[in-house]
């Protein structure tokens, strides 16, 4: 049996209070969502007069910069075409520009219970610039960049990566212009804030190889305290098979001599504790030729044929023959504001290459025994290197 109304009963209606909460909170959604959308397409604009703002800090640098990619649901953004160009002087090249720099949300990190962030350079390039006159130099000496680092992004940079970067040392104002440099630079800073909690005191990493002028193997490991209020570090470099010839420009401008043939490598190790370190520079040329009396008799300049006459005079005598190699060891140690080459130590170092035993070109095991940096063997492919590498 069906229940019918009652003609007289009052139709259920909804409380007025209600349908206008209702309204209002509909109202609200809708002016909220109007408002992400808005901030979103306005948010690429704001970040770039910020960004602009950040880079304005130096006195002596300014920033330039293209477009600004923002990736909300990675917690990045990213710069393009950025530049720090010198504004006294004429220096023709900036001190930095890349293609791309990025600042992002370290996820990973949230494992760890810690709030982060990276930042990944493409194609960065640093460009530092020697001149007589100190403004046209540049050194990047001066400007807070730590500080711009630090406002460019709200939390703590834990990492960082660059990808197909290069470092030049450039003069513009000798008679030959020198550029030297790194190429293809792979480099990668880990663990600047020690979110894993490691007890060990060298917590962050700096890991780094490249090609030295397109042609010669580099190598350059960091182990270091980013919390040391003196610096605290281990740091080991390696260059292997650099043709001399590619940095004529260099020796000219600053040596007086040239190179005509022959290959270098160079090992650096170096341990500082508390702004305290000792180390070492390993210098050695394979089959080098500094001195061709045809070529260098050619020479306008007496006096360069006679220091080239002397250079290669001193080569030629203190070089160890079977291993056609001149080179030394060159001890040094310090702190923050001195630094003192032990030179007899160098002396006997290279009598000790010349006559006793060829050195190599690997780590000698660390100037302390906390070294623990280590690199793989040298791949040299002079047939003379090679089999003195066992």
């Amino acid at each position: 049996m069906i229940d019918e109304k009652h003609p007289n009963e009052p139709e259920k209606k909804t409380p007025p209070k209600r349908r206008s909460r209702w309204r209002v909170a509909r109202w609200v959604l809708l002016i909220l969502i109007l408002l992400l959308i808005v901030g979103r397409l306005e948010m690429p604009r704001m970040l770039r007069w910020y960004v602009n703002r950040t880079l304005d800090k130096s006195e002596l640098y300014q920033g330039r910069i293209g477009d600004i990619q923002v990736h909300l649901w990675r917690g990045a953004y990213s710069i393009r075409d950025i530049r720090l160009v010198k504004m006294t002087g004429n220096v023709p090249v900036p001190l930095f520009a890349g293609d791309r720099v990025e600042f992002a949300m370290q996820w990973d990190a949230l494992l760890h219970g810690k709030l982060v962030g990276k930042v990944v350079m493409d194609k960065p390039q640093l460009n530092f610039v020697d001149a007589g006159n100190p403004s046209e130099s540049q050194t990047g000496s001066g400007g807070p960049w730590l500080q711009i680092i630090r406002d460019l992004f709200p939390f703590k940079i834990n990492s960082a990566e660059v990808h197909n970067g290069s470092i030049h040392f450039r003069t513009f104002q000798s008679k030959r212009p020198v550029d030297v440099y790194l190429s293809k630079l792979e480099a990668r800073v880990d663990n600047l804030t020690n979110i894993r909690n490691q007890t060990t005191p060298l917590v962050t990493t700096v890991e780094a190889h490249a090609l030295a002028m397109d042609q010669a193997k580099f190598e350059y490991k960091m182990k270091m305290d980013p919390f040391s209020y003196r610096p605290t570090f281990n740091l080991a470099v390696r260059l292997i098979g650099l043709d001399v010839t590619l940095i004529n420009q260099l020796a000219l401008t600053y040596g007086k001599f040239d190179f005509k043939k022959g290959y270098f490598d160079l090992v650096v190790e170096m341990d500082c504790k508390e702004g305290q370190f000792t180390g070492y520079i390993k210098p050695l040329f394979r089959h080098l030729q500094l001195f061709w009396f045809p070529k260098d008799l050619r020479e306008d300049n007496p006096l360069q044929f006679f220091w080239q006459a002397l250079l290669g005079g001193v080569e030629f005598i203190f070089k160890n023959q079977p291993r056609d190699q001149f080179g030394t060891l060159i001890p040094f140690s310090g702190n923050e504001s001195t630094t003192k080459p032990d030179i007899l130590a160098t002396i006997g170092n290279v009598l000790r290459n010349a006559f006793i035993r060829a050195y190599l070109p690997r780590l000698q095991g660390g100037p302390t025994p906390d070294s623990t940096i280590q690199f793989g063997p040298p791949s040299i492919t002079d047939p003379i290197s090679a089999g003195d590498q066992k």
